[in-house]
């Protein structure tokens, strides 16, 4: 009886078929928790491949084994230092699944609740779809430089997790040199980090070769405005992003920075301090200048009755600060004693108009106290509570017809605080992060009217960076020393250079090792999970 080895992300199993044959009927697997899918359509023109460049392939293989023994020896040590953590009954540390979190998976640890869309899911797929297709490439283009022909190669569901398989002649694998071996095992991983590489490559040079048809880097043009979102009353598709809060916006991963950098300022409130000193620092010393007439007009609440405001108007309070003039108090008639005074509730849109004031404007990071204002004047700064933010949004519009002819350029260059019907502006008051992903944004916008193609850069960049960390996520997964991937039969092949170990200790140790990375990956992932969610 002759056996076929299948592979099954690296695990192999035997059966009753000789290779090389063509196979001209395949039955497919069905079952309650797996079924799948066999073909051998590639069969022929991948062995015909791979027997014409055969010199070529084995050379290019053999880089591939260096790198895998490479990644193999660093997720070894990953896991190592894992175990050491469990034995030491350490768990504080969070920093390594921190950094798998970030750099691997693409999420940070501060997520409190992660969401994905149908869109994601959908990239998701594709960008899998292709991490597989290139990986079981290179195991069957490995193997047909050697002479191996596979006999099928089949898509399966086991319960409920996707994969890949291709069936091999197991008698042949063995009679392959231990180097050969390796570069068949190691042809997956190898070809996942070079489409790695290539993914990395594209996002690189997409701005340039995009660059005959898409402004890069000139403001974040909006996609779409999520119903629920509190900006769908103000922005719509294809507005362009100009600034917040006087902060210029050159692309959305600034819109991102920026967003972090309001939301962590408005919690920054401390015990025991006023309502006027938490209220700096959650609107991060960003004022106006109201003029006395102004103040006269607006309605007076006082601080320990009524802390609200009537709708559509926003409570400020006034700023005491040394190098502002001295102001009568008769005029204004507010207390900044720590408990008690009086705000002043204004419209939106009358403030915005006025001068500023303060060092929070293009300055978040000031330690500084400048108010200074003109003697027609003092210092206000919206009344805030413990994680609410003050942000300007200054955006562009195309919606009326002359900014169409003047461009999207020429319209972000404007001085904005001229009358420009292209440019508006608008407050938000709330929760800043509520805005960070509720509306869509590319950094690319379109060199012609039209809004069609406008999703065409957004789309090809979500592709490629899902593509890069699925590919990633393979290649490490497949490099780890656990039973069924990849690392399984690597480091079978690896332990027989032992050759001072006696057979039956050299399969002990592998079992051991084996199931200790088993054991140790497990546990690894459990942790990114449980800090992911």
């Amino acid at each position: 009886m002759e056996g076929r080895r299948v592979r099954r992300f690296g695990r192999w199993r035997s059966n009753q078929t000789l290779l090389p044959v063509r196979v001209n009927r395949l039955s497919n697997a069905v079952s309650c928790w797996y079924c799948d899918c066999k073909s051998s359509i590639l069969n022929e023109p991948l062995f015909r491949f791979g027997r014409r460049y055969s010199r070529f392939l084995k050379a290019w293989f053999s880089m591939g084994v260096g790198f895998s023994l490479a990644v193999l020896f660093a997720v070894t040590m990953i896991l190592l230092y894992e175990i050491v953590q469990i034995l030491c009954l350490y768990y504080g540390n969070t920093q390594m699944s921190n950094v798998m979190n970030k750099y691997l998976f693409g999420f940070s640890s501060t997520i409190s609740g992660l969401t994905i869309s149908v869109a994601d899911i959908g990239y998701l797929c594709m960008s899998s779809f292709i991490s597989v297709s290139v990986h079981e490439l290179g195991h069957a283009l490995a193997a047909a430089s050697e002479g191996i022909q596979m006999e099928y190669i089949a898509v399966f569901l086991a319960v409920l997790f996707p994969g890949a398989l291709l069936a091999f002649n197991h008698e042949l694998l063995q009679a392959l040199s231990k180097v050969s071996a390796l570069q068949i095992y190691c042809a997956g991983i190898w070809h996942n980090a070079v489409l790695c590489a290539v993914c990395a490559w594209a996002l690189f040079l997409q701005p340039f070769i995009l660059y005959p048809f898409y402004i890069h880097d000139e403001g974040p043009m909006v996609l779409e405005v999520s119903p629920t979102s509190p900006l769908a009353g103000h922005l719509s598709p294809g507005d362009v992003i100009i600034s917040l809060d006087d902060f210029r916006i050159n692309n959305a991963q600034e819109w991102s920075q920026i967003i972090d950098v309001l939301t962590e300022h408005s919690y920054q409130t401390f015990q025991n301090h006023s309502l006027l000193e938490n209220s700096m620092k959650s609107s991060s010393g960003k004022g106006y200048c109201i003029p006395y007439s102004l103040v006269e007009e607006g309605k007076r609440v006082s601080l320990e009755g009524n802390r609200t405001c009537p709708d559509e108007l926003s409570a400020f309070i006034t700023i005491p600060c040394s190098d502002q003039a001295m102001v009568d108090d008769d005029n204004l008639e507010v207390n900044h004693q720590r408990d008690g005074g009086v705000f002043h509730c204004f419209y939106d849109k009358d403030v915005l108009k006025l001068e500023k004031c303060g060092d929070g404007w293009g300055r978040l990071h000031s330690n500084r106290s400048s108010c200074f204002c003109s003697k027609e004047g003092t210092c206000f700064l919206p009344l805030l509570s413990t994680g609410v933010a003050w942000v300007k949004i200054t955006y562009s519009s195309p919606s009326p017809l002359q900014c169409l002819h003047l461009g999207r350029t020429r319209v972000i260059e404007d001085n904005i605080s001229k009358e420009n019907p292209c440019v508006k502006t608008f407050v938000f008051v709330g929760d800043a992060i509520s805005i960070k992903h509720s509306v869509l944004l590319t950094s690319y916008q379109p060199r012609w009217s039209a809004k069609f193609g406008a999703h065409l850069p957004y789309v090809l960049e979500r592709l490629l960076m899902f593509t890069f960390h699925v590919s990633m996520i393979l290649a490490l997964l497949n490099s780890l020393p656990v039973y069924f991937l990849d690392g399984e039969a690597i480091s079978e092949v690896v332990s027989h250079y032992f050759r001072i170990l006696s057979p039956r200790r050299r399969r002990t140790i592998l079992q051991y090792f084996l199931f200790g990375g088993t054991v140790a990956s497990i546990i690894m992932f459990v942790r990114i999970f449980l800090v992911l969610f």
